[in-house]
């Protein structure tokens, strides 16, 4: 019996270990705070994902972001620090699905968010949608203001990531 126990205890916790890494993880649509936008760019999936991807140039084209931090080559497991609206974020790469998914978990004081971009090819260029569901005692304290603000946020890093792929 004990020997059943520690066997399912352990495959239950490589299972959970598994999913972490999964290749694609959801925005968690029961959260406090839950937004997604999308927006038709101009450009190519490639030159997209290229702008989207390289986190160190993030505040070259978004005012918003600042000191993004990457120490490692972009796959799912990347961590990469960078800060919003004043807040430090430590985030890891969970999606990486090149010129199509890019998502990523985050911490913050008070707060965890799940981001994810999707890029889909059109006649006019490239359809970008993004996603962001946002959890914790801060977020669902001030959840009508943080809805307010995580919509315009998104509504700009959309309008900036336009502006930039058409140069």
């Amino acid at each position: 019996m004990k020997y059943s126990l520690n066997l399912i205890f352990l495959v239950a916790l490589t299972t959970n270990v598994k999913a972490q890494y999964h290749e694609q993880m959801t925005i968690n649509q029961e959260a406090p705070v839950v937004q997604s936008k999308e927006i038709t760019i101009n450009a190519s999936p490639e030159i997209v994902w290229k702008i989207l991807t390289n986190i160190e140039n993030w505040d070259k084209w978004n005012d918003r972001i600042k000191k993004p931090l990457l120490k490692e080559d972009l796959k799912v497991g990347s961590t990469f620090k960078w800060k919003t609206n004043g807040s430090k974020i430590n985030s890891t790469i969970h999606t990486y699905k090149a010129n199509q998914i890019l998502g990523w978990s985050g911490k913050a004081l008070g707060a965890s968010a799940i981001h994810n971009w999707y890029l889909a090819p059109t006649g006019e260029g490239t359809k970008v949608r993004v996603e962001e569901s946002m959890d914790g005692w801060i977020i669902a304290l001030m959840k009508k203001k943080m809805n307010e603000k995580l919509a315009n946020d998104i509504d700009y890093w959309l309008e900036q990531l336009k502006i930039e792929s058409e140069k």
